[in-house]
């Protein structure tokens, strides 16, 4: 199975910057996209081939998620524990008879830390609703954490800044501790790559960038992983496609 993770940072502006060419490119079994900025109905993105699910924030032009995938699913949850958070559509699963999939766009804490409560308490309740699955997990996304040193350019400068704080760092290890793989790291132990760059002072071109799209799966899956990697070739958003091959 190939599997496609985009932060897209507004899909009808991505989609005026090529997204079609790399959707079809890479021709993948499930496509997720996170931050598509999108209301339903306000742009015709049905693509031949693929169901499509759409979960918007309520607020227009803001957050939401999206995954295009060519296998029906079971069913689909839109939110965390009783639709829990879904008021900015920030999650979607999809139940397939023997995995579930998520795709998740986490909390920002935002400058100076204004949302890092609200950011916290979003963890707590996504690992609580992931205990209430009965198979297998991959779940991907925009979690907004450069989760160790190696996954950002500069860790010393950005200990307090949003995506790099401890709370938010010790969060994403208490849920790998809790049955999670990071499949990037669990293949490229020592590869520096990022998936997010600022868009202030050309940092992309500069290489000062950020790892904090995610491909995780349950770790009785581990053996399955074939393929990570991130697209950094990829434009058309402040973050780039990410990838995971996995035989299920």
């Amino acid at each position: 199975m190939r599997f496609i993770s985009w932060n897209v940072n507004g899909i009808r502006a991505c989609w005026e910057k090529g997204f079609l060419d790399f959707f079809k490119q890479v021709d993948a079994d499930i496509f997720a996209i996170q931050e598509t900025k999108m209301q339903e109905g306000q742009k015709d993105i049905t693509i031949p081939g693929y169901h499509c699910y759409m979960n918007s924030a309520e607020k227009k032009g803001y957050s939401g998620t999206l995954i295009y995938t060519k296998e029906e699913p079971l069913s689909v949850h839109y939110g965390l524990l009783a639709g829990k958070y879904n008021d900015e559509g920030r999650v979607i699963t999809l139940e397939y008879p023997n995995y579930y999939f998520i795709t998740m766009y986490t909390p920002n804490s935002q400058d100076q830390l204004k949302r890092l409560n609200y950011r916290l308490e979003y963890e707590e309740s996504l690992r609580e609703y992931l205990k209430t699955l009965t198979k297998p997990v991959v779940l991907c996304g925009d979690l907004n954490v450069a989760h160790q040193e190696i996954d950002i350019k500069n860790p010393k400068a950005n200990e307090r800044n949003a995506g790099f704080t401890i709370e938010e760092r010790t969060a994403f290890s208490t849920l790998l501790a809790e049955g999670y793989l990071d499949t990037f790291r669990h293949l490229h132990p020592d590869l520096v790559k990022y998936s997010w760059w600022s868009y202030r002072m050309n940092a992309r071109a500069k290489g000062i960038g950020w790892r904090i799209d995610y491909f995780l799966v349950s770790n009785s899956l581990a053996s399955q992983v074939a393929v990570a990697d991130i697209y950094t070739d990829i434009f058309g958003s402040d973050h780039a496609p990410i990838l995971l091959e996995i035989a299920l």
